[in-house]
């Protein structure tokens, strides 16, 4: 049963070349292998994903990724830095001055990739 398998996520781009040099100089990840359907990038856990060359267009209306950290705010201060802009929203629980929203006890913020993927970084309670 695939409960018993981990999980990856495929993330589209129309220009792998564009995504490859957003991941590395924006997010400062590096591919760890460059295979004739994609970049693949592996993390923590076995957790890992793929960027694939695609004809379509990213929707960015929903998270196709993200990352669980410790710190929100020091991920959000270091992507800021490194030229990765936020999205804004108007809904209750977002901080316009951090670009961070609460859920409960839940924290996360969001951002597009070169291709127009919206990416999420979440700090989950304890």
């Amino acid at each position: 049963m695939l409960k018993d398998y981990p999980t990856h996520t495929t993330v589209p781009c129309q220009n792998l070349e564009r995504a490859r040099g957003f991941y590395s100089e924006k997010l400062g990840l590096e591919a760890s292998r460059d295979e004739p359907g994609g970049l693949i990038y592996e993390g923590p856990h076995g957790s890992r994903f793929l960027l694939f060359q695609s004809g379509g267009a990213a929707s960015g209306d929903h998270t196709q990724m993200g990352w669980q950290v410790d710190n929100i705010e020091a991920q959000v201060k270091e992507l800021k830095g490194r030229g990765v802009k936020f999205e804004d929203y108007d809904f209750d629980g977002f901080d316009r001055g951090t670009s961070i929203a609460t859920f409960g006890t839940s924290r996360s913020a969001w951002f597009k990739d070169s291709e127009g993927n919206l990416l999420g970084i979440v700090q989950l309670p304890g």
